[in-house]
């Protein structure tokens, strides 16, 4: 498993990227799969890292600053070689390629290595590019985490593999209180602002949880947090579960496309309808479990709307299609599939076998 390097795979997750590749390795770990994390050294040291740069590039070299320059560039390629190198020698199965660099795909391709790669967002120039070069190369597969994502790339590359929780981890709470939630990143592209807006003119509260990903933005968020509404801060583990326990409804604003939504399904795993906006693949994945609002005009009515569906139904929907032994058995399906496409074209080792 090759991570994303931007932040270490561990809590409290920086995004959902982090939290999917931590659920997939325990999830395969607990399966009896054989898994290597190239990932960086500040990961959590229960999961079976091999680390392939001392710490995540955020700290030294901030997305916001170097995204796109020469410099990170370098320093990706130098972690990602690392990887590739210990792949080579160490005799895998398969690859899944989560990180996003395009330079992968072309090393699988070369070197004849069965990879599955998961486009985790919308296509990019240089990853779109990749993927066309490879598009045919039998050995390597294509992931997108909702269907409304395949039709942003070439047609029929791509499988579905929607994203999965431990739903251990977010157990059902028959009741919950007034307070509307929102969970996420604290950016622009989240809504953060948009999300508060829509709780006041619902008439609720609104707590707030997450990292502050943009700081120029979260001085616009800060002054409006006045009672009743609240930053929880950057939470993880029991104490965000308790929150999303305790809300009555999860508020979700993206203000892009969004590819999936993690915390939906953490919420709706507690049994918390949500309220969102119809962006991406929002719709999908939320269905009978909350309400969707095309534009933020409806968003509180449908923060009102949600809050009358049987909390039931969320958890039910989340056991039925978001479980991570289900997403581990997609995934498991395109790791054979990518292993299979290294099969020989000929019968030279079939006959080799038979005369042994």
């Amino acid at each position: 498993m090759i991570a994303h390097v931007r932040h270490p795979v561990a809590a409290p997750f920086m995004g959902g990227m982090e939290a999917h590749c931590d659920t997939l390795v325990r999830g395969l770990l607990a399966e009896g799969h054989d898994v290597t994390l190239f990932a960086s050294g500040d990961s959590d040291a229960s999961l079976p890292v091999q680390e392939i740069a001392p710490h995540a590039y955020e700290a030294e070299l901030p997305w916001a600053t170097w995204h796109g320059t020469p410099t990170l560039r370098e320093w990706l390629l130098r972690a990602y070689r690392r990887a590739w190198d210990a792949v080579l020698a160490g005799g895998f199965d398969v690859v899944h390629n989560n990180a996003l660099f395009p330079d992968l795909l072309d090393w699988a391709a070369r070197d004849r290595v069965a990879m599955v790669t998961s486009l985790h967002v919308p296509p990019f120039d240089a990853l779109a590019e990749a993927v066309a070069r490879n598009a045919k190369v039998a050995w390597q597969k294509l992931t997108v985490c909702s269907a409304q994502q395949q039709a942003l790339w070439p047609a029929r590359a791509t499988r579905v593999a929607w994203n999965g929780i431990d739903i251990q981890r977010w157990p059902f709470a028959k009741t919950g209180g007034d307070r509307a939630i929102w969970v996420g990143r604290i950016t622009p592209t989240k809504g953060t602002l948009e999300a508060i807006d829509a709780a006041e003119a619902a008439g609720l509260a609104l707590d707030l949880a997450g990292p502050i990903d943009c700081h120029d933005y979260w001085e616009e968020v800060r002054p409006r947090l006045r009672a009743p509404h609240r930053y929880l801060g950057h939470l993880s583990g029991t104490a965000l579960t308790t929150s999303v326990q305790q809300a009555g409804v999860l508020v979700a604003t993206p203000m892009w496309d969004e590819p999936f939504g993690l915390t939906m399904i953490e919420a709706m795993a507690c049994g918390v309808p949500v309220a969102a906006l119809a962006r991406g693949a929002i719709p999908e994945v939320v269905g009978a479990a909350g309400v969707v609002a095309d534009r933020l005009v409806g968003l509180p009515d449908a923060i009102n709307r949600a809050m009358t569906i049987d909390r039931s139904i969320p958890r039910a929907r989340v056991e039925q299609h978001f479980s991570a032994e289900a997403m581990v058995a997609r995934y498991a399906e395109a790791y054979a599939s990518a292993i299979a496409g290294l099969a020989p074209a000929s019968s030279r080792r079939s006959t080799r076998a038979l005369l042994a």
